[in-house]
């Protein structure tokens, strides 16, 4: 199980993760769309097609033999993702705020809960022309190509 990390008196005390001896994993959710053990980083490590995203990796990196990934990414205002495409799927679920999503030459309206299915080698790109965060679950296959750029 887990156990307290260590704080000075100025820091609020965190969890770690708790990990079961089976490798169950829980990330409790420490308000603003952030979890507990869970790092916030960069959307992509190279690449300039893109502004303005983060992303939080639930599940898919430490290990889990999941045959899918889940991860969560934030799209502050005017922001965007790549416009690219894949063999594999995703799964798209708001969950923070509103954004859109530009799938080949539709675009589409994100809201709270809705779920957006973006099937192998569509050309997708997610936005938020919205004044705040636009937040969402993307769910992945855990065995993917690299994401291919389109041209505009």
């Amino acid at each position: 199980m887990g156990k307290k990390a260590r704080s000075s008196s100025c820091e609020v005390p965190v969890k770690t993760v708790k990990k079961s001896r089976s490798g169950n994993r829980q990330y409790r959710y420490g308000g603003d769309f952030k979890w507990r053990g869970v790092k916030s980083g960069r959307y992509k490590s190279e690449g300039g097609d893109w502004a303005g995203i983060a992303r939080q990796v639930l599940i898919g990196d430490r290990g889990e033999t999941a045959e899918f990934h889940l991860r969560y990414f934030e799209i502050e205002a005017g922001g965007y993702s790549s416009f690219e495409k894949h063999k594999h799927e995703h799964v798209v679920i708001g969950v923070r705020g509103r954004g859109k999503a530009k799938l080949n030459r539709r675009i589409t309206d994100i809201q709270f809960l809705d779920v957006l299915y973006i099937g192998a080698h569509t050309h997708h790109r997610l936005y938020n022309p919205f004044q705040e965060p636009f937040g969402f679950f993307c769910i992945v296959n855990a065995r993917r190509d690299r994401p291919r750029p389109v041209k505009k």
